[in-house]
């Protein structure tokens, strides 16, 4: 698995994923870049994304919803805040109701996106930074780490193919 790492630090209200690829920072970024490619592992095996918007330009949008094994869809969106192709990503995570419109009773969480040259392949950190500890512990309820953990898990797949 790609997945070397991943920290909850409550203090720093963080949470930070490592990945190591053994594939170049251009390939990697497509994984991003590349709508169809993105809704291949965003999202844990059982929760599947199928992505509607796709603008990775500041002040752009993606917009996607994650569909459950019983048919159940869990709607999410990001607002694009910095691009530097093909090394940084940075953007507002958040839910959505299910006609889309952001959902203002859940936490958003800012994330940022590092893609570095290591060893011949790539080394990916995704920080996630949350507004509070009420809104880190909530989304760990949830499952996020392991959610973002069984998503980028299927990174390596992609990368193969």
């Amino acid at each position: 698995m790609s997945v070397t790492s991943i920290d909850k630090d409550f203090d720093s209200m963080t949470l930070t994923l490592i990945a190591d690829f053994d594939a170049p920072i251009e390939r990697v970024w497509e994984l991003w870049a590349d709508p169809r490619l993105l809704e291949r592992w965003w999202g844990p095996p059982t929760y599947p994304a199928t992505v509607e918007e796709h603008d990775l330009t500041p002040g752009g949008a993606v917009t996607y919803f994650m569909t459950g094994p019983e048919g159940d869809r869990h709607r999410g969106w990001w607002r694009i805040t910095s691009v530097e192709p093909p090394d940084v990503l940075e953007f507002t995570d958040g839910f959505a109701d299910q006609d889309g419109t952001p959902n203002q009773d859940m936490p958003t969480t800012e994330v940022h996106v590092q893609l570095t040259d290591r060893d011949g392949g790539t080394r990916m950190e995704l920080r996630s930074v949350f507004g509070s500890k009420e809104h880190m512990e909530q989304l760990m309820n949830m499952g996020m780490a392991e959610g973002l953990q069984q998503a980028v898990g299927q990174m390596d797949a992609l990368l193969a193919g």
